[in-house]
């Protein structure tokens, strides 16, 4: 006879797994609250690059039109939708109606982004065949911004993916004390995602295109070369039961679109990650 009988013990707090959960683009573009209608409309003016003029032999100053560029956001619907029967969610480790409220949630996020990194992946401006991230390769793309009158106000931004964060991790301009403020490996801050450089807010961002290969895209761009049209009013994330099917479900669902608005406002930074790939 056994003088034992051991216990499983199943802790009912959950653990979320790991992915990303929110929006790391969406405050780095232009965004518009759209209230009803399925496009929003930005308006891009300047000069068209206009010089001044003397005034001419008639005595009249020479007059001129602005540069007056409107472009459409088209907007869609997307959805998610996660649904368990009561069965499930009374046999089940952890609270299921919150995992399911979490992760829908998590999903339309990641759309968010992703509707964002595709107008990114449009710019005509690169840096030509991928290399490893480089103090000079980040330079050549702020560069080519400056090159194309792209002001250096605050608003520039560099989204990268982890390997690209590794190389400059090791670049002393970037780790050293002497050229920044923050410590990049300093653990007290957690874990590095975001960090001001060299003029430049620079984004980890795990979803860019190409991630661990020799094909990675990341970009830099100024904050009015894209816009986002997200519908406020409209996004929700609802829980609800069944009682005729019994079953419990959870959805999130959003309203909006992007565009690209200036293209000489974003760079196409081809990178090499490859050597960080996992073995």
């Amino acid at each position: 006879m056994a003088d034992t009988a051991f216990q499983t013990q199943y802790r009912q707090e959950f653990i979320a797994g790991f992915e990303q959960r929110e929006s790391l683009l969406r405050k780095t573009v232009t965004t518009e609250a759209v209230i009803k209608g399925n496009s929003a409309v930005f308006l891009v003016a300047d000069s068209g690059g206009a010089e001044a003029t003397t005034r001419g032999v008639n005595g009249l100053i020479p007059a001129r039109a602005d540069n007056l560029t409107q472009l459409t956001a088209t907007l869609a619907e997307w959805h998610d939708l996660a649904r368990k029967t009561n069965f499930n969610v009374f046999a089940s480790q952890g609270d299921q109606r919150r995992i399911m409220q979490m992760t829908t949630m998590a999903v339309i996020n990641r759309k968010i982004d992703s509707d964002i990194i595709a107008q990114l992946e449009t710019g005509t401006n690169d840096t030509g065949a991928a290399q490893t991230m480089s103090l000079d390769l980040a330079m050549y793309a702020k560069v080519i911004l400056g090159n194309n009158n792209v002001p250096a106000d605050g608003n520039l931004f560099g989204v990268i993916s982890p390997a690209a964060e590794a190389y400059l991790m090791q670049t002393r301009e970037f780790a050293s004390a002497d050229y920044v403020s923050r410590k990049p490996f300093d653990g007290a801050g957690g874990i590095l995602t975001m960090f001001q450089w060299a003029g430049v807010c620079w984004i980890v961002h795990p979803g860019l295109t190409g991630k661990g290969t020799n094909a990675e895209k990341c970009f830099m761009y100024h904050k009015s070369s894209v816009g986002h049209a997200l519908d406020k009013d409209q996004i929700s994330a609802p829980v609800g039961y069944d009682d005729e099917q019994d079953y419990s479900w959870a959805r999130c669902t959003g309203f909006f679109g992007s565009k690209v608005l200036q293209n000489s406002g974003i760079v196409v930074i081809n990178h090499d990650g490859s050597a960080y790939a996992a073995q």
